[in-house]
């Protein structure tokens, strides 16, 4: 004996074609990207980070080391190039003339490795934005650092320069004096 078909209530027919009315209406959900790609800046401070650890990227545009001792911040705020922009109490140097980014910056007084964070032989303008004090830029030569030889300084009385040359890119350390 043959089966005999199955009949649909008529109920069970009108919820049937409102689920798949309900589903054509319902738009498809694309599984999101992984990630969007990087931004050039982020490419900029990801390859400083893996060529110099122990920073931490600390905003959009920035990266810390030594607890927030040392700053190195890749593009400038609000986009304004151009100018001498350190914060307060902070001495910056800047990488290229006219104060170009990155912009690095300390504030701690006494003697400091630029190499440590990434910064040797790169300032090419500088701003010193402190109360009181100097800040000596030095070239380091030989065997330890008692032939460095000192290139330039920043002051109360001379805060800016916008050109550092003929010492550009020669920095290796600071000493700010307080």
């Amino acid at each position: 004996m043959a089966p005999t078909p199955r009949r649909w209530s008529r109920s069970a027919i009108v919820l049937t074609a409102i689920v798949a009315a309900v589903a054509a209406l319902t738009p498809a959900t694309a599984a999101p990207p992984d990630s969007a790609p990087p931004t050039p800046v982020q490419r900029e401070i990801d390859k400083h980070l893996a060529a110099y650890p122990g920073g931490e990227q600390t905003g959009p545009a920035e990266i810390s080391y030594a607890g927030g001792a040392f700053r190195i911040t890749f593009e400038p705020p609000n986009g304004i190039m151009g100018t001498p922009n350190c914060d307060l109490g902070w001495f910056c140097f800047y990488d290229g003339v006219n104060y170009t980014y990155p912009r690095g910056q300390l504030s701690d007084c006494g003697w400091q490795d630029l190499a440590a964070w990434g910064w040797h032989d790169r300032t090419e303008s500088v701003h010193f934005n402190a109360s009181s004090g100097s800040v000596a830029y030095l070239n380091h030569s030989g065997a330890g650092h008692a032939g460095d030889a000192h290139l330039f300084s920043s002051s109360t009385a001379n805060r800016t320069d916008n050109d550092v040359s003929p010492w550009r890119n020669q920095a290796d350390h600071v000493n700010r004096y307080c």
